[in-house]
């Protein structure tokens, strides 16, 4: 008998715990239920997700011709509206490994003028195939290169005459004759110059990335160092003479020649640094800097420092090669050369 309650005690306790247990689950459920119906309604409406338009991509197919002849190179297909014509110039490079992109020329008609590297191909394109004409330009250098060569050499060859090399001099009379003060003043004042050139080139000037024919550093390197081998023979000769005047006349052009090359570089400065109103770029002009107060009186005072400069080096050496009419055909050469800025 006791067994029997016993057994009968413990199962009503089940029954009465796993109602309690069911009743516990069944409220937990509710209060779960209730808490995500308020963050539903708190969320808001469901918005819809917008249905995404894929748009047709527009592809040409170009057809490269030989300028010349009028025959078919090759066809350059798959080109999107948006590429220029330097990415067809690099995929008629894949295509034809023998013309690297910068000597390649590509006209819309024959005779016409060459596309630019940034012009896109949507907008000379009439219909979805494009017919250019090929042009082979030849040999290119960078005109960095080109800036580079003309300066470098000159600081070399001036120093070579300045040792009076065997091959150019009389070892003998060279070691009798004793040098004037101002011919190490001269090497001094031409080293600064052309230091002050590569320097300029490589950290202020805006140098273009194209390319130009190799003829043109040929003729570019022929004249920098032609006439530096001119100047430096005579002021490094052993029979050179001082100048007329002396000391005064080398010390007052030595110091006018400092400052011109002074101002030379500054103007560059500011010249590579123009300042910008909106989209577009302000002339430069004369600042707290006395050396750009020379805008009052010329517009690119760059060139009269130049002037300057050689005109000093002219009085200072008192030589035949520095005359004025050599200052000036250098000075024209310059100012025909490629502007170094970034097109």
């Amino acid at each position: 008998m006791f067994r029997r309650h016993k057994s009968l005690a413990s199962d009503r306790r089940r029954e009465v715990f796993s109602r309690g247990a069911a009743r516990s689950m069944l409220k937990n459920d509710l209060r779960n239920f209730q808490c995500l119906s308020q963050l539903v309604l708190s969320a808001g409406p469901l918005k819809a997700i917008p249905v995404v338009k894929h748009s047709k991509t527009v592809h040409f197919e170009i057809e490269i011709l030989d300028a010349h002849t009028r025959k078919q190179i090759c066809i350059v297909d798959k080109v999107v509206q948006t590429s220029t014509i330097h990415d067809v110039k690099q995929k008629f490079h894949k295509a034809c490994p023998n013309w690297y992109p910068s000597r390649v020329g590509l006209q819309l008609e024959q005779g016409g003028p060459f596309l630019k590297d940034y012009i896109t191909v949507q907008s000379i394109a009439a219909s979805s195939i494009v017919t250019l004409y090929f042009t082979d330009l030849g040999r290119q250098v960078s005109w960095i290169t080109i800036f580079l060569a003309e300066y470098t050499g000159p600081l070399l060859i001036y120093l070579l005459f300045y040792l009076r090399i065997p091959y150019i001099y009389d070892m003998k009379e060279s070691s009798r004759r004793l040098r004037h003060p101002v011919v190490h003043l001269a090497c001094f004042c031409h080293c600064i110059h052309y230091i002050r050139y590569l320097l300029e080139t490589l950290f202020v000037h805006k140098v273009s990335a194209g390319h130009t024919p190799l003829k043109n550093l040929i003729k570019g390197c022929a004249f920098y160092w032609g006439f530096t081998s001119w100047i430096a023979y005579y002021i490094n000769h052993p029979r050179y003479t001082p100048p007329s005047f002396g000391n005064r006349q080398v010390t007052v052009s030595a110091i006018n020649f400092l400052i011109c090359e002074a101002g030379n570089h500054f103007i560059n400065v500011i010249l590579a640094h123009p300042n910008h109103t909106g989209i577009n770029a302000c002339f430069p002009s004369p600042n707290y800097n006395p050396f750009t107060w020379m805008f009052f009186l010329v517009s690119c005072p760059n060139y009269t420092y130049e002037i300057g400069s050689w005109i000093s080096f002219t009085v200072m050496t008192q030589t035949l090669p520095d005359r004025k009419s050599v200052v000036s055909l250098h000075l024209l050469y310059s100012m025909s050369l490629k502007p170094k800025s970034k097109q």
